[in-house]
């Protein structure tokens, strides 16, 4: 899972496994470790949710998902899903959960498990 802030936007990537697992158990985490502090991203599918959510809670973001999201997300060929979530007055977050695709260009990470990406083709 990869994770991009910029301003009042969050961008959350997924490889082929994560969106699976994510679909299959509801829940995805990963931390990076600042020494004696981490700081946590989670994705959380929720039920009740219609749109994506988020909260930040110390040093952790949680994004919630509705489930409806996740039901066919796997196999269908939706890359991800955006929403532009109400913070104060007229100020909004920017959330948007997308498949992560191959790079066009030379990169040393490994990519073995991101989607093809469309404009390769």
């Amino acid at each position: 899972m990869k994770i991009r802030i910029n301003g009042n936007s969050v961008r959350v990537r997924l490889s082929k496994k994560e969106v699976e697992r994510l679909a299959n158990e509801g829940y995805l985490s990963e931390k990076t470790s600042f020494g004696s502090t981490a700081f946590e991203y989670v994705l959380e599918q929720n039920n009740e949710v219609k749109d994506l959510s988020a909260s930040f809670d110390g040093w952790k973001i949680i994004m919630q998902v509705p489930s409806l999201y996740l039901k066919e997300w796997p196999v269908n060929n939706v890359v991800g899903f955006d929403a532009n979530m109400p913070i104060d007055g007229e100020k909004t977050l920017y959330l948007l959960l997308e498949k992560d695709f191959k790079c066009l260009d030379n990169t040393t990470e490994d990519q073995s498990d991101n989607y093809e990406n469309p404009k390769s083709c």
